[in-house]
């Protein structure tokens, strides 16, 4: 499969935990898509933000069931990806 690195990487996931993570730990999560794998992942951070990946997780979350008054509706399902960087370099996502 040949996605350029914008169409791997679809957005990073800003929430509390990530924001503590990625100042602490250097680690950052972004979301990906569905289809690519730890390589390409690590491959397109590399390219669009210029750092060195030294491990990359990758995780696939189901879309949650909600009751609605028309019946059953569920979520989005979505990849995410744990980046961990090298210890010199960062990613400044604000």
């Amino acid at each position: 499969m040949d996605l350029a690195p914008t169409q791997v990487i679809l957005k990073p996931l800003i929430t509390e935990k990530s924001t503590w993570e990625g100042e602490a730990r250097n680690r950052y999560r972004f979301e990906v898509h569905p289809k690519a794998n730890k390589q390409m992942v690590r491959d397109a951070i590399q390219k669009i933000y210029s750092v060195r990946v030294t491990n990359v997780a990758t995780q696939n979350k189901q879309g949650k069931v909600k009751r609605t008054r028309f019946g059953l509706a569920t979520g989005k399902n979505m990849k995410t990806a744990i980046v961990q960087l090298h210890e010199d370099d960062r990613i400044d996502l604000f």
